[in-house]
């Protein structure tokens, strides 16, 4: 495997508790396709769209698209999500002193500390509306004004910015600008879902054996003909990250140096695909639920045969996975996870606690967040 087709974090970055994908291999022919697409739009300064779900290693993309960019200056990720709409704008932009309360001295904007280099935000979709405007203006004119400041900063900075949800469908529901989708989608770069790219699965199992065994003090572990078989067969909700964490656990519980079928812990939810749909004469055409009700129809089919299997302790497995995912799609953040799951944060935290995953996020009670990487 060619070196030049496996992207991972710096060293420093791949230490931050994150839901981010710490590798991406290219050995699949989709995967071998966007590579080529990346190389192709790396060269030049046009902006860049990078969608995929959680997990598939959008920002590694991003640093790849940066390095090969031949820019000077740094790159930065910020997580649009992490902020509080009062707090965005003036991380984004930069303020002023006495710009507003609290701000008693100027500071600069990500914008302004990525001169030179490359801002990635990541999660663009949930940048507010009014800043959503604000940031139109920053790529038309190639200039900032920092709150509280009528004077104009020039920039030279190349944004990449990355999504997990369909602009064009938060366009129509207008929840999204449609002229700063067209803006940021100069280049679109669609990263395809790890279960959408099966030659990756095995190599990046080896991969993370390999990284994963050294730091346990395990060498030579090899995956068993059952191991490899489940892990082509799984769905992969969580895609790259998900699979990092189901070798890591493995690793930690095999014996005699062989990963087993046994070893590795999937999520119930990694089987969808694989429930059949009941009979037609039990299911007509006519009562098909609508698109919108069909993930939980999915879901539904996939519990009762969860049933049928017997498996213990099945409502405490899906409530995990269920906080599991929120959480890990909410970046840890606690106040989205409990709006996103239409719960208290008293009772989220309950339920964190539960099933432990409070201690994944490295805020404790903080619940802003933003990861700044130099590279």
């Amino acid at each position: 495997m060619s070196a030049d087709h496996l992207l991972t974090l710096p060293d420093s970055a791949s230490l931050a508790l994150s839901i981010r994908a710490k590798a991406l291999l290219f050995h699949d022919p989709r995967s071998l396709a966007v590579l080529e697409q990346v190389e192709r739009v790396a060269g030049s300064d046009a902006t860049v769209l990078v969608v995929g779900e959680t997990g598939t290693g959008k920002e590694l993309i991003a640093r790849h698209i940066h390095k090969r960019s031949g820019r000077d200056g740094p790159f930065i990720a910020v997580n649009c999500g992490a902020f509080s709409e009062s707090l965005i704008d003036a991380e984004l932009f930069g303020h002023e002193s006495g710009a507003f309360t609290g701000a008693n001295q100027a500071r600069a904007g990500w914008f302004e500390a990525a001169n030179g280099g490359t801002l990635f935000l990541d999660e663009i979709g949930d940048l507010p509306l009014a800043l959503q405007v604000k940031l139109l203006r920053v790529l038309q004119e190639r200039q900032v004004v920092r709150l509280g400041s009528r004077r104009a900063i020039p920039l030279d900075v190349r944004l990449v910015a990355a999504t997990n949800v369909e602009l064009h469908r938060a366009v129509e529901a207008q929840h999204f600008r449609a002229d700063l989708y067209f803006r940021l989608s100069v280049a679109t770069i669609e990263l395809p879902p790890l279960r959408d790219r099966p030659g990756d699965i095995l190599p990046l199992a080896r991969h993370f054996i390999a990284v994963c065994g050294g730091k346990l003090s395990l060498h030579g572990t090899q995956l068993s003909p059952e191991a490899r078989s489940a892990l082509l067969a799984y769905a992969w909700p969580g895609n790259i990250r998900e699979l990092e964490n189901v070798i890591h656990y493995a690793l930690i519980v095999c014996r005699d140096g062989i990963v087993r079928a046994s070893d590795c812990r999937f999520s119930p939810l990694g089987f969808l695909g694989a429930v059949a749909s009941p009979p037609a004469s039990t299911a007509p055409p006519s009562a098909e639920p609508p698109p919108e009700a069909q993930p939980l129809a999915a879901l539904e089919r996939a519990i009762d045969a969860l049933m049928d299997g017997r498996h213990p302790q099945l409502v405490a497995a899906i409530e995990a996975l269920v906080v599991r995912l929120g959480f890990a799609r909410c970046h840890d953040n606690q106040v989205q996870t409990a709006r996103l799951l239409g719960v208290t944060r008293n009772t989220l935290r309950t339920l964190l606690k539960r099933h432990g995953l409070l201690a994944l996020s490295s805020r404790g009670e903080v619940d802003e967040e933003v990861e700044v990487e130099t590279a």
